[in-house]
């Protein structure tokens, strides 16, 4: 019999760390090689961790609702054949790695946490990368992870708190004052950093409801947004009254011959992803020490379950027809509600364009689906009276287009510029000078 070992996958390019959320196994359960082990959460995807052996799980290490680094064991399994030594965790990138002691020597103890903090010294790329962000030193946080190991989530409570955890300094003190402070009453402002908790009073007939992975997951990447990015907004109006003309006399052929409806939010991602083309700044992620201007035109679109936001995307929009971008936004849509959007499905997107307009919406401000620059709401198309260029009043079809951007990347002139440009292919859609093939 050989032990081997489970670690955390890499669910994304950019993902460092993920959280089970739901085991599937427990020790002692027979699995086949590829069987479903458990269901991890992380600021891009939910998905399944599948067994690499076939064996016996022998060992649980991570427990459920715990965040770990990439690369890191979450389980053991016992496996025919092979090696009988336990296979180690790979560090992390970026992370030290794991020193073994050999016989006779004795491995270094950290001289400032010597209990919680000694399994914390190791800290995931994540963690680092947050807490030198917001100047927060790692040696005055108590880690709630495994062995006092310090996450993610310890680090986003105490941002979420606006309060620094204050400095140890049990080590220089004498045992005396060292008694007396534990002898006095804690304030409960020092623990809330901790915990992440906010006092809300709850009454009777109120309805708590827990927060999900997913959920948390959401909550994550937006507050990290607007953090990190100093959000500029501003707003267009568009005339697209020719265009909802030419979308409606074709919806019924349309949809008979191709089998799934002609949306107007399909004319207005073929729009952005045409301006995107003549407009790159626009398609521009920050990336600390540079910025990055993207070569491919991916279109992140957000659609919504009861439970969540997810955000697939559409790979070269700029390259493909009306119809095209349609056929995909049906199909993404179709596969965020019934669970089999796939986690490469969301990656690699350059800008996201929001439909809010479905809600009924006609102005709002999105948050920047980080790292991209800049996210478009389209609004609700409604009918208004409008002065015409002969000075008479007729009714048309309006619509509000709202840009979030990012002003360490964009400023306001290519913004402009884009906006003016999206509403003129848009204004100028018609069955003369468009093609949906």
């Amino acid at each position: 019999m050989a032990m081997e070992s489970i670690k955390m996958p890499q669910l994304g390019e950019s993902v460092t760390e993920g959280t089970i959320e739901k085991w599937l196994v427990k020790p002692g359960d027979h699995v086949e090689k590829y069987d479903s082990l458990a269901e991890v959460n992380t600021d891009k995807v939910t998905a399944e961790v599948p067994s690499s052996f076939t064996g016996t799980i022998k060992e649980i290490l991570v427990q459920e609702g715990q965040t770990v680094a990439v690369g890191e064991v979450v389980c053991t399994m016992e496996t025919e054949g092979g090696s009988s030594e336990p296979a180690e965790a790979a560090p992390a990138k970026g992370e030290p790695a794991k020193e073994t002691p050999t016989e006779g020597s004795e491995k270094p103890k950290s001289p400032v946490k010597k209990e919680k903090g000694a399994a914390a010294g190791r800290y995931s790329p994540a963690v680092l990368r947050l807490s030198q962000d917001h100047d927060i030193n790692l040696s005055d946080v108590d880690g709630s992870g495994r062995d006092g190991r310090i996450t993610r989530k310890d680090i986003q409570a105490i941002i979420d708190s606006g309060v620094k955890p204050q400095a140890k300094s049990a080590a220089t003190e004498s045992p005396a004052q060292t008694a007396v402070q534990q002898s006095a009453p804690v304030a409960p402002a020092a623990s809330a950093p901790a915990q992440g908790a906010t006092n809300v009073p709850v009454a009777a007939g109120d309805i708590e409801i827990p927060i999900t992975g997913v959920r948390r997951a959401i909550a994550n990447n937006m507050l990290k947004s607007k953090h990190e990015a100093p959000h500029a907004w501003t707003m267009i109006e568009v005339d697209v009254t020719e265009m909802v003309k030419y979308r409606d006399s074709l919806k019924a052929e349309f949809k008979q011959k191709e089998g799934f409806n002609l949306t107007y939010f399909a004319f207005f991602v073929k729009a952005v992803s045409q301006a995107l083309k003549e407009f790159p700044m626009m398609n521009s992620m920050w990336a600390g020490d540079k910025i990055v201007q993207k070569k491919d035109i991916n279109i992140s679109i957000a659609v919504a379950t009861d439970e969540a936001l997810y955000v697939p995307v559409i790979q070269q929009a700029d390259e493909k027809t009306i119809k095209g971008i349609g056929r995909e936004i049906t199909e993404l849509a179709g596969k965020v509600r019934s669970g089999k959007l796939k986690s490469q499905e969301m990656q690699g997107g350059t800008f996201t364009v929001n439909n809010t307009g479905s809600f009924g919406s006609v102005q709002s401000m999105g948050i920047i689906n980080h790292p991209q620059a800049a996210i478009l709401q389209v609004e609700s198309i409604v009918k208004r009276p409008v002065v015409m260029d002969n000075g008479m009043i007729g009714v048309r079809d309006m619509v509000n287009l709202c840009l979030s951007l990012d002003h360490r990347v964009l400023d306001g002139l290519v913004a402009g510029h884009f906006l003016a440009r999206v509403k003129e292919i848009l204004e100028n859609v018609s069955s003369e000078t468009t093609s949906i093939y």
